[in-house]
């Protein structure tokens, strides 16, 4: 039974990992290189991140530079630049791509932390599931006398305790990320 906590610890870790990943991608009115994470290029028929062709730099706190590797990418870079979420337009000069990132409107803002907010509590919904599938394991070898009742209750306190601290990871994270896109 440790094993499984084990484990159910590690996909909860897996959970928040994930969330950070996605918050990572989220325009926060700074120039990042991690922005481009979700723009794939066409490169010569397969799907490639910007960041796997190119060499992506922010010199300023609002631009960022990207110098692909293949000088004849660049048409294929700026239109997937287009075609991303992002919302903001390539300025090409024939050797770099530059992306100067606008600042966000108070209105953007908010729908921002909206957003944020969905995302954390899906989070929590799959740390709140993963506690679910532990404690019906606990209570199926209860109930099958496999283990005693105080162990069960051992073991279901553990699992609360994981999903206490894994909670708090997450609200932790979407803080964090609130303060850091209504920072003006």
């Amino acid at each position: 039974m440790d094993n499984a906590l084990k484990q159910t610890e590690n996909r909860m870790k897996k959970s928040v990992e994930l969330l950070v990943k996605d918050y990572s991608t989220m325009r926060a009115g700074r120039a990042t290189p991690s922005l481009l994470e979700n723009v794939f290029v066409d490169y010569y028929g397969t799907p490639t991140p910007v960041n796997q062709m190119a060499t992506v730099t922010v010199p300023e706190p609002r631009l960022l530079v990207i110098q692909p590797w293949d000088k004849n990418m660049m048409p294929q870079i700026e239109k997937a630049i287009l075609k991303s979420d992002l919302g903001i337009n390539p300025i090409s000069d024939g050797n770099v791509v530059r992306l100067t990132v606008p600042t966000l409107t108070e209105e953007k803002r908010k729908d921002l932390v909206k957003v944020l907010h969905k995302k954390a509590e899906e989070g929590r919904i799959a740390i709140r599931n993963l506690r679910r599938e532990i404690n019906d394991q606990i209570k199926g070898l209860e109930k099958k006398g496999d283990i005693s009742e105080d162990m069960a209750k051992r073991y279901l306190n553990d699992t609360q305790e994981l999903t206490d601290k894994y909670t708090k990871k997450i609200d932790e994270v979407a803080a964090a990320k609130e303060k850091e896109i209504m920072e003006i």
